[in-house]
């Protein structure tokens, strides 16, 4: 049964994030709340996490990924980013959006698309989030915690500690969060493109739903 932290949604406790940041380093797999819905989580380098990830939300190797960064120079370093993309990644991070970038060497070719060697990126707007990432000192590698027959993703940790408790490392509890996932944007060639309208405001990108 997964280990359940619970957090201060302002002030986490610097001890459970160095934990918590621990189990991640050492393979674990974590569910953790975001400024959209709760995600699944874990370390960039680990291959076996990703068929974790994928038993638990019931998809196969064409799913994708995101890397959750902890700001702009993280982004810059596992995805190619022009001056016009990092003028609209400045304007609209932190927040609730993927942005789907062209991948660079950095990234493992397994977490990358297999045809397009494209990656999603996002910074969440979460303080938890952030202070988990600062610890680290590196992305991490998650997906929204939808699973299978659910019209909508998981939002409350006892929930998930009930569900699916026995396949986790670590669960985190840090306060409301909710349903809406991420808007999906993507930056490759040219205009932004929607991809998924989701909780991030699309008025940065002139975009519409």
């Amino acid at each position: 049964m997964a280990q359940f932290f619970s957090l201060h949604p302002v002030q986490p406790q610097p001890r459970l994030i160095k934990q918590a940041a621990e189990l991640i380093r050492a393979g674990g797999l974590a569910a953790i709340p975001t400024d959209s819905a709760y995600a699944l989580c874990g370390h960039l380098g680990d291959a076996s996490l990703l068929e974790r990830i994928r038993t638990i939300r019931g998809v196969d190797e064409r799913h994708l990924f995101t890397l959750m960064c902890r700001d702009l120079s993280e982004i810059a370093t596992y995805a190619r980013v022009d001056n016009a993309q990092f003028r609209l990644l400045k304007s609209a991070t932190p927040g609730s959006y993927t942005f789907i970038l062209e991948g660079t060497k950095e990234l493992p070719r397994r977490v990358l698309h297999p045809k397009r060697k494209t990656i999603g990126l996002r910074v969440p707007d979460h303080l938890l989030v952030q202070a988990l990432l600062a610890e680290l000192d590196e992305p991490m590698l998650t997906s929204t915690l939808i699973l299978p027959g659910d019209d909508e993703p998981l939002a409350d940790a006892e929930e998930i500690r009930d569900r699916i408790g026995k396949l986790l490392d670590l669960v985190i509890e840090s306060g409301p969060c909710g349903h809406e996932m991420t808007s999906i944007i993507n930056l490759v060639g040219g205009a932004p493109e929607l991809i998924r309208a989701g909780r991030g405001s699309l008025s940065p990108f002139g975009l519409e739903a």
